[in-house]
């Protein structure tokens, strides 16, 4: 396994097409609610450690948050992408994750692929 060692600044742009999960909906069917926006944050893992989040956004399915983390790497693996929904409720707060190998965005670099036009497909994958 190839692990990454340096600077990385990673910008998040935004989130498309958020949907509530069917655990966080249930309470919709039942008394006849109207479909769920969400409060989104996106929370930033190297390898397991917390290292960002992102702001609330308020009420919206499609955040657009424009915010950048920068930190220096040792012997990463991967970084994860998970998306919570903020509640009162902590039990039902996840909405998605994406993770990405660093060994797959340094593949992809050497082709020539742009790191941003990458992470745009993987983070839509999610």
């Amino acid at each position: 396994m190839v692990v990454f060692n340096g600077y990385l600044k990673l910008r998040i742009g935004e989130a498309l097409d958020l949907k509530p999960t069917t655990v966080s909906t249930r309470h919709t069917v039942i008394f006849n609610k109207a479909p769920q926006t969400l409060d989104p944050y996106i929370v930033v893992k190297v390898d397991d450690y917390k290292v960002g989040q992102t702001h609330t956004k308020q009420k919206t399915n499609m955040p657009t948050y424009n915010e950048e983390f920068s930190l220096n790497v040792n012997d990463g693996k991967q970084i994860e992408l998970a998306v919570f929904h903020d509640t009162p409720l902590g039990y039902d707060d996840f909405v998605a994750n994406c993770t990405i190998q660093f060994e797959d965005m340094i593949k992809t670099s050497n082709t020539g692929e742009t790191f941003e036009g990458w992470l745009n497909q993987a983070v839509c994958i999610c």
